[in-house]
């Protein structure tokens, strides 16, 4: 592997480690973990791994039955009023809610990271849960017994009926969409990833950070290149 330029070697190296894997629950997470990496200090992945499983767990010791829908509700429980999960409105465009290891600590987080430690926790209690790669708001689609719930773990777990979805896209974009299924396009785990890095480029961009900047321009190269092959 050729050696990174901008990015910190470790964090490069567990970014590259993941895109075999990245379509795994474990290589999106790791992934993730990467970007946080390159700024963080000490960053353990294996730690991130047990603070999501211990929320897991948590949730699993209250269940009674495999019924979908109580799981849904023991963990919306658990994550969004016990932990208290949610967007962090007050300080949205700080690059520390792109980042999985401080959004598990401070409990904030913009949507797409929030989405991604819902997707996680929720797998692995046996639910299938896809990103929405919807324009201007990452959201979660959770198959239920064959019945998909758009669900918005930035507020607190709400679900959104595909009208809302289409409503909450224009509000965001500023304009009006032709409603077409194709704005609510499930998320690869590249594209997650790449979203992730493009949050950061357009803050570090805004902020003049030159040298973040160019490190997440690096990473996101790498994800590209395994993208196309």
């Amino acid at each position: 592997m050729t050696p990174p330029n901008h990015v910190k070697p470790q964090a490069y190296a567990l970014l590259a480690s993941q895109m075999p894997v990245i379509e795994t629950p474990n290589g999106l997470l790791h992934a993730a973990v990467a970007i946080a990496m390159h700024t963080m200090e000490n960053i353990d992945p294996n730690e991130v791994d047990r603070s999501l499983q211990d929320i897991t767990d948590q949730i699993r010791q209250r269940l009674r039955s495999n019924e979908h829908q109580a799981l849904l509700a023991h963990a919306h429980q658990v994550l969004f009023e016990e932990y208290g999960f949610a967007g962090n409105t007050d300080h949205y465009y700080e690059p520390q809610n792109s980042y999985i290891p401080i959004v598990l600590e401070t409990r904030t987080g913009i949507p797409i990271t929030l989405t991604l430690i819902y997707k996680i926790v929720l797998e692995r209690l046996g639910l299938c849960v896809h990103g929405l790669n919807t324009p201007g708001h990452f959201l979660a689609r959770v198959e239920v017994k064959g019945n998909p719930m758009i669900i918005d773990p930035f507020c607190r777990g709400q679900m959104r009926s595909r009208e809302e979805t289409f409503e909450l896209i224009e509000k965001m974009i500023g304009q009006a969409t032709n409603r077409s299924p194709l704005l609510m396009q499930h998320a690869t785990h590249d594209q997650w990833i790449v979203r992730i890095l493009n949050n950061l480029i357009h803050i570090f961009d805004k902020k003049n950070d030159d040298e973040n900047l160019a490190a997440m321009m690096e990473m996101k190269a790498l994800v590209l290149k395994h993208c196309t092959g």
